[in-house]
């Protein structure tokens, strides 16, 4: 199939799925890009149709992905260059566009991984606004090791194009739970992870905690940080010491300084 009309519903579809909106009611989104598509199909998640317009493929690595998909059932769509440039999200497009279901764990989800994950590595990360930021976190959440990554009072939509894209597709190949700050803060208890909560005012450095046991480290938002649900708890607060006129870092930049260190502690030799 080969659609030259900016007008084909298929088009007009995927157009639509741009909107927050319309990827909650659908519970569908699409993923744009050879990286992201590859690791998409490493991930196990369920495509529904492949986008593709050969003329703007970067390599010859397209092919034996294409050929992957294909021995799936994955109907493969191919588009004129002016009807993809309207779909696609980037200035300079790959000529890989899937339109996917998405998969997304749970709280309940969450306590199963948290009874047969031993020593869990976790990070927490509360109402990010900026999807750039989140899909960074999630790049560098797969880079660190970390086990589990659980989003609380969402406020990006996790499969906003964006996200996907600052993630270079790592989206679809970790264990991601969304939930309520309340709600998780109470299924870390009960297993008895320790939370470590990031702030500027904390008193202690970064570098001096323990992160080699069952821990979960808590980042807020880019504006306001943790709310007082996390700092308000019991539990060990650090920071980044800064030297200059600012008082922080941008939140991925933060996470993922943090996240090394206990990278550093728990795998390094």
């Amino acid at each position: 199939m080969k659609i030259n009309s900016l007008q084909n519903p298929k088009i007009k579809y995927l157009i639509k799925l741009k909107e927050n909106r319309q990827r909650k009611q659908t519970k569908q989104y699409t993923i744009e890009g050879y990286r992201e598509i590859l690791r998409a199909n490493i991930g196990n998640i369920e495509m529904i149709s492949l986008f593709i317009c050969p003329s703007f493929f970067l390599g010859h690595n397209e092919k034996s992905l294409l050929k992957e998909i294909e021995s799936k059932n994955i109907e493969i769509i191919y588009c004129s260059e002016q009807v993809f440039r309207k779909i696609s999200y980037r200035d300079r497009p790959d000529g890989l566009i899937a339109l996917a279901k998405q998969k997304m764990q749970s709280l309940a989800d969450l306590e199963f991984f948290l009874q047969k994950k031993k020593n869990p590595f976790l990070l927490v990360v509360e109402s990010v606004e900026k999807p750039g930021n989140l899909g960074t976190i999630l790049r560098s959440c797969d880079g660190a090791g970390v086990d589990g990554i659980i989003i609380c009072d969402e406020v990006t939509d996790v499969f906003n194009p964006n996200v996907v894209r600052a993630s270079i597709g790592t989206l679809f190949t970790q264990n991601i739970f969304i939930s309520s700050s309340e709600k998780i803060i109470e299924m870390l208890k009960k297993y008895n992870v320790t939370i470590i909560s990031t702030s500027p005012q904390a008193n202690k450095n970064y570098y001096l905690t323990n992160y080699k046991n069952s821990i979960a480290i808590a980042v807020g938002s880019e504006q306001y940080g943790l709310s007082k649900k996390w700092l308000e708890l019991k539990s060990e607060q650090i920071k980044i010491p800064m030297q200059g006129v600012a008082d922080s870092l941008n939140v991925a930049t933060a996470t993922t300084i943090v996240l090394y260190e206990a990278n550093r502690q728990r795998f390094l030799k």
